[in-house]
Protein backbone atom coordinates (compact mmCIF):
# COMPACT_ATOMS: atom_id res chain seq x y z
CA UNK A 1 0.00 0.00 0.00
CA UNK A 2 1.14 3.50 -0.51
CA UNK A 3 2.00 4.00 3.40
CA UNK A 4 3.76 0.66 3.20
CA UNK A 5 2.01 -1.69 5.32
CA UNK A 6 1.28 -5.01 3.44
CA UNK A 7 -1.91 -5.85 1.66
CA UNK A 8 -1.50 -9.48 1.23
CA UNK A 9 1.34 -11.63 3.58
CA UNK A 10 1.45 -15.84 3.34
CA UNK A 11 3.94 -17.72 5.32
CA UNK A 12 4.70 -21.48 5.57
CA UNK A 13 4.97 -22.16 8.57
CA UNK A 14 2.25 -19.59 10.18
CA UNK A 15 4.14 -20.23 13.40
CA UNK A 16 6.97 -17.24 12.33
CA UNK A 17 4.29 -15.46 10.93
CA UNK A 18 5.78 -12.29 13.10
CA UNK A 19 9.22 -12.93 11.92
CA UNK A 20 8.21 -12.82 8.34
CA UNK A 21 6.13 -9.16 9.02
CA UNK A 22 9.31 -7.94 10.62
CA UNK A 23 11.08 -9.09 7.44
CA UNK A 24 9.26 -7.76 5.02
CA UNK A 25 9.22 -4.36 6.63
CA UNK A 26 12.83 -4.03 6.76
CA UNK A 27 12.82 -5.43 2.93
CA UNK A 28 10.06 -2.21 1.91
CA UNK A 29 13.50 0.11 2.79
CA UNK A 30 15.79 -2.06 1.01
CA UNK A 31 13.57 -1.51 -2.10
CA UNK A 32 12.74 2.04 -1.37
CA UNK A 33 16.93 2.42 -1.61
CA UNK A 34 17.11 0.44 -4.67
CA UNK A 35 14.27 2.06 -6.04
CA UNK A 36 15.95 5.84 -5.28
CA UNK A 37 19.04 4.16 -6.20
CA UNK A 38 18.04 3.02 -9.68
CA UNK A 39 16.91 7.21 -10.39
CA UNK A 40 14.84 8.08 -13.45
CA UNK A 41 16.21 5.57 -16.06
CA UNK A 42 14.33 2.65 -15.88
CA UNK A 43 11.27 4.37 -15.31
CA UNK A 44 10.06 3.27 -19.11
CA UNK A 45 10.42 -0.64 -17.91
CA UNK A 46 7.51 -2.39 -17.51
CA UNK A 47 8.56 -4.53 -14.62
CA UNK A 48 11.67 -3.76 -12.06
CA UNK A 49 12.96 -7.32 -10.67
CA UNK A 50 15.38 -5.79 -8.37
CA UNK A 51 16.29 -9.33 -7.77
CA UNK A 52 17.73 -10.77 -4.22
CA UNK A 53 17.69 -7.60 -1.68
CA UNK A 54 19.53 -8.91 1.07
CA UNK A 55 20.33 -12.57 2.38
CA UNK A 56 20.29 -13.82 6.19
CA UNK A 57 21.13 -16.72 7.75
CA UNK A 58 17.80 -18.55 7.34
CA UNK A 59 16.12 -16.83 4.35
CA UNK A 60 16.68 -14.84 1.40
CA UNK A 61 14.26 -12.10 0.38
CA UNK A 62 13.92 -10.92 -3.22
CA UNK A 63 12.03 -7.12 -4.31
CA UNK A 64 10.05 -6.91 -7.41
CA UNK A 65 8.37 -3.55 -8.30
CA UNK A 66 5.83 -2.14 -10.91
CA UNK A 67 5.72 0.32 -13.33
CA UNK A 68 2.78 1.68 -10.99
CA UNK A 69 5.19 1.21 -7.79
CA UNK A 70 4.10 -1.67 -6.40
CA UNK A 71 6.44 -3.55 -4.36
CA UNK A 72 6.44 -7.08 -3.98
CA UNK A 73 8.35 -8.78 -1.43
CA UNK A 74 9.25 -12.88 -1.70
CA UNK A 75 11.13 -14.68 1.33
CA UNK A 76 12.52 -18.45 0.46
CA UNK A 77 14.71 -20.44 2.66
CA UNK A 78 18.48 -20.03 2.45
CA UNK A 79 18.99 -23.84 1.91
CA UNK A 80 16.65 -24.20 -0.94
CA UNK A 81 19.29 -24.27 -3.95
CA UNK A 82 16.66 -25.41 -6.57
CA UNK A 83 15.26 -21.87 -7.26
CA UNK A 84 17.34 -19.83 -9.45
CA UNK A 85 16.64 -15.99 -10.50
CA UNK A 86 14.59 -16.93 -13.67
CA UNK A 87 12.32 -18.81 -11.47
CA UNK A 88 11.99 -16.58 -9.19
CA UNK A 89 11.14 -13.59 -11.60
CA UNK A 90 9.05 -16.33 -13.12
CA UNK A 91 6.95 -16.25 -9.89
CA UNK A 92 7.00 -12.46 -9.71
CA UNK A 93 5.53 -12.30 -13.15
CA UNK A 94 2.39 -14.62 -11.91
CA UNK A 95 1.95 -12.81 -8.54
CA UNK A 96 1.90 -9.55 -10.80
CA UNK A 97 -0.61 -11.19 -13.71
CA UNK A 98 -3.18 -12.14 -10.46
CA UNK A 99 -2.58 -8.94 -8.69
CA UNK A 100 -3.76 -6.96 -11.87
CA UNK A 101 -6.67 -9.39 -12.19
CA UNK A 102 -7.48 -8.44 -8.42
CA UNK A 103 -7.47 -4.80 -9.53
CA UNK A 104 -9.71 -5.34 -12.71
CA UNK A 105 -12.21 -6.53 -10.21
CA UNK A 106 -14.56 -3.76 -9.91
CA UNK A 107 -15.51 -4.66 -6.25
CA UNK A 108 -12.16 -4.41 -4.89
CA UNK A 109 -11.29 -1.34 -3.09
CA UNK A 110 -7.53 -0.07 -4.09
CA UNK A 111 -5.47 -0.10 0.02
CA UNK A 112 -7.80 -2.82 1.09
CA UNK A 113 -6.26 -6.07 2.33
CA UNK A 114 -6.66 -8.57 -0.25
CA UNK A 115 -9.33 -11.19 0.25
CA UNK A 116 -9.54 -13.17 -3.21
CA UNK A 117 -9.57 -17.23 -3.06
CA UNK A 118 -8.17 -17.02 -7.22
CA UNK A 119 -5.17 -15.00 -5.22
CA UNK A 120 -4.89 -17.92 -2.23
CA UNK A 121 -4.83 -20.53 -4.58
CA UNK A 122 -2.19 -18.76 -7.12
CA UNK A 123 -0.20 -18.34 -4.28
CA UNK A 124 -0.72 -21.44 -2.24
CA UNK A 125 0.26 -23.83 -5.86
CA UNK A 126 3.76 -21.16 -5.88
CA UNK A 127 4.72 -22.57 -2.68
CA UNK A 128 3.94 -25.69 -2.91
CA UNK A 129 6.10 -25.79 -6.07
CA UNK A 130 8.93 -23.74 -3.82
CA UNK A 131 8.49 -26.37 -0.52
Amino acid sequence: APQNYPLYIRSVPTENELKFHYTVHTSLDVVDEKISAMGKALVDQRELYLGLLYPTEDYKVYGYVTNSRVKFVMVVDSSNTALRDNEIRSMFRKLHNSYTDIMCNPFYNPGDRIHSRAFDSMVNSMMMQVC
